[in-house]
């Protein structure tokens, strides 16, 4: 378990390495550009790609001050955020309406959904940003790009890369409820090789888990830490080696059942210990002048968890997967691409263990300079449940420089979790043995129009996603079974204009529309939901932002509904010389009352002050 002296220690640190270093040069600033979706394995560029693409940079993470990834990610559009209280609370992500375990979830190209949780979704709660780069969510099925669990969707997260030169950063923030937070890193680049490393600390009293109005009065602390690892070396002749590390250690309390009470929630002594831990090694070069890049990648990803009830053990899980890449892309000209590979993931939990292979094939058609095709084709075979094969259809058009025209067709499926494969109760003398994968069809158009200044953008985006054979237990079989069948439908818009130079605007909004096979509204889903965002950038030192988050009524799993809520958040800073960066927010300005999930609480007014360096 981790020690709060420790995490305050390492904010100190931050602080320190700041004064001492106020005079350092400052590292050389990226300018990449960052309009290129990795996530669609063919490096296609935004007005290409044809699907449904959100990109979150690090630039704007900071400059909002988000410490939590989850919070970043529900800044894009068609995505719904549930937590079960602030500070380490167990938090899902769902893209236009399909579950959070039909999520895939990449940090550097490696799945790191939990292998030993019931549905295998991911906990964005113990996600700190400081080691974000960016963030690309893929709207839609993407199991013909990257197999199972992408249902719904893909969260594609890429760490941040060393930049040229030697530099790196150091932070310390203080605020509301005794929470510290801080972090150090250092990095260096040249033309043979490259590194980055990081650690980044939290430890907050936290608040009640649940919710304080009800009587909860108990303070649910959360402490954290968080190393990164990057590196690579360029061996000649367009051959690099490269690796990637992210460790996670954190300690969660948190509160448990309590029949009768607002959601079955009430104060308890519960701790949950948790250590994530997700690594590659790739290695990457071109052959025949460059025609075929070839990447070979081992990746792996593994999570503990320990839960106590004051101080005594209680369960623990242990799950890892282990996952083995290859994909070569040939570029003949520029109107050709063609991409294929191959992929074998094995997957423990416990003493329960599966494998998955997948081939795969995709093809970019560029007829014309503003037409872009894209087609693929995979085939999955699950040692358990059998082989699945899924397609996808994508097609960009760009009449003129200002307007792209998109739409995507594509299939999904999820292989069932070790956990549904195995567990029975209530009865029964064994698991289901006829379980099948859960499977998705989806399709989406839109519209993307950009202003011949470039100071207005303009988006709309309208989807439909069928899921069916969707898996979930069945009491009276004692055993997990295909029973559920889901239509989401909605729309998508988003519009950002530049008022003046130091003034800019830009609003999202979703409609959603997600019903099970007897046409009852999913829960947790509100119909409604949007941001509004004014970025304040005038010449000068100062840059600040008003957040407006909007969540419509939602519908409860017990059948009640939660009320509609709203957010206001402001953060700024202030540019005390190249170095050095002041900076501070206030969350939930107007003091709102709210649940995101039925029984648990979230911060009431609260504010955050901090230092950053960079050398």
């Amino acid at each position: 378990m981790l020690c709060k002296n420790d995490v305050r220690l390492l904010c100190i640190l931050g602080s320190a390495v700041s004064v001492l270093a106020l005079h350092s040069v400052k590292a050389e600033e990226s300018t990449e550009d960052r309009i290129v979706v990795k996530g669609s394995r063919l490096d296609q560029v935004l007005t290409e790609t044809g699907s449904s693409v959100s990109i979150i940079t690090a630039e704007e993470i900071d400059r909002l001050g988000i410490d939590f990834a989850q919070d970043a990610i529900a800044l894009a559009p068609g995505i719904t955020v549930n937590s079960n209280g602030a500070f380490g609370g167990a938090a899902s992500v769902r893209i236009r309406g399909a579950g959070s375990e039909q999520t895939l979830v990449l940090i550097d190209g490696v799945p790191v959904n939990d292998t030993t949780s019931p549905g295998g979704g991911f906990d964005f709660g113990r996600l700190d940003t400081e080691n974000i780069d960016r963030i690309e969510i893929l709207k839609g099925p993407q199991s013909t790009l990257w197999g199972t669990d992408a249902i719904g969707g893909v969260v594609s997260i890429t760490t941040k890369v060393p930049q040229s030169g030697l530099g790196g950063t150091a932070f310390a923030e203080y605020g509301s409820y005794e929470t510290y937070r801080g972090g150090v890193s250092v990095e260096g680049a040249g033309e043979r090789a490259d590194f980055r490393l990081a650690a980044t600390g939290t430890s907050s009293d936290g608040i009640s888990k649940a919710d304080e109005d009800n009587g909860n009065s108990e303070e649910d602390p959360y402490e954290a830490l968080t190393l990164s690892a990057k590196g690579g070396l360029n061996l000649g002749g367009g051959t690099r080696l490269s690796a990637d590390i992210l460790w996670t250690d954190a300690d969660t309390e948190f509160d448990g059942f309590s029949s009768g009470a607002q959601g079955n929630v009430g104060d308890s002594e519960e701790l949950s210990s948790t250590e994530e831990l997700s690594a590659n090694i790739s290695l990457s070069g071109n052959i025949f002048d460059g025609v075929l890049k070839n990447n070979l990648l081992l990746g792996y990803s593994d999570i503990e968890r320990e839960n106590f009830t004051a101080g005594v053990p209680g369960f623990a899980v242990k799950g890892d997967r282990v996952i083995y890449r290859y994909q070569g892309t040939v570029t003949p000209n520029a109107r050709h691409k063609f991409s294929f590979g191959l992929e074998r993931e094995e997957t423990q939990a416990n003493d329960n263990e599966t494998s998955l292979d997948g081939l795969f094939a995709l093809y970019e058609f560029k007829p014309t300079e503003t037409l872009t095709l894209t087609g693929g084709v995979r085939r999955d075979d699950h040692e358990r449940f059998g082989g699945e094969t899924t397609a996808r259809l994508a097609v960009a058009y760009n009449p003129h420089e200002q307007l792209t025209l998109r739409a995507s067709w594509g299939q999904g499926f999820k292989a069932p979790t070790i956990f549904q494969t195995t567990f029975f109760c209530c009865g029964a003398t064994e698991p289901n043995q006829n379980l099948q994968a859960e499977t998705s069809e989806a399709y989406d158009i839109g519209a993307d129009w950009r202003s011949g200044d470039e100071s207005t953008t303009l988006g709309l985006t309208i989807f439909q996603l069928n899921t069916e054979n969707q898996i979930d237990f069945s009491f009276a079989l004692g055993a997990y079974e295909n029973i559920a069948q889901v239509e989401s439908k909605g729309a998508e818009l988003y519009v950002t204009h530049q008022l003046a130079e130091w003034l800019g605007v830009s609003a999202e909004y979703t409609y959603l529309d997600a019903t099970d096979g007897r046409g009852v509204q999913l829960a947790r889903l509100p119909e409604h939901s949007g941001n509004l965002l004014a970025t304040l950038a005038p010449s000068g030192p100062v840059s600040a932002s008003l957040l407006f988050r909007y969540n419509g009524e939602e519908l409860n799993t017990d059948g009640s509904s939660l009320d509609a809520w709203t957010r206001l958040d402001l953060s700024a800073q202030y540019e005390v010389n190249d170095s050095v960066e002041l900076f501070g927010r206030i969350e939930n300005l107007t003091d709102a009352d709210y649940q995101q999930v039925l029984g648990y609480g979230t911060p009431d007014r609260s504010a955050y002050i901090g230092i950053r360096l960079r050398y």
